[in-house]
């Protein structure tokens, strides 16, 4: 083998170290929650708790998670359905939070955050 060979597949090998470096990532660095995201998982939450589902509905969450980008996209196919009950708006964010992976934790948490302290409230 020449060193100019050797010299090539040490390039490719390296280059193609770089590319497949990051190919199976799951996580981007950072994803961004604007303020409308964090008041509309702040209402799906508690309007859950208030009809007391946190068990039940922080369950499917959990289980549901690895699926939520597939729920998104499931989100858009019905769109002209599910525009009876939500405006254009709402569906659009809805769709582009479940896009997110960190989404459905973070409803998750918001969720038992609230029956806890609606179950440490007097009166309970």
């Amino acid at each position: 083998m020449s060193v100019f060979s050797s010299a090539f597949l040490s390039r490719r090998t390296r280059d193609l170290r770089a590319g497949l470096r990051h190919a199976f990532a799951v996580r981007p660095a950072q994803q961004h929650f604007t303020v409308d995201d964090h008041a509309l998982l702040e209402r799906v939450a508690d309007a859950i708790v208030a009809r007391g589902m946190a068990a039940p509905a922080t369950l499917f969450l959990e289980s549901m998670g690895p699926m939520n980008f597939l729920g998104s996209q499931a989100l858009h196919f019905l769109a002209p359905i599910v525009e009876c009950v939500l405006s254009q708006t709402e569906l659009a964010q809805i769709a582009r939070l479940l896009e997110q992976r960190d989404s459905l934790h973070r409803l998750a948490a918001l969720i038992e955050a609230k029956a806890a302290t609606v179950q440490g409230a007097p009166g309970r």
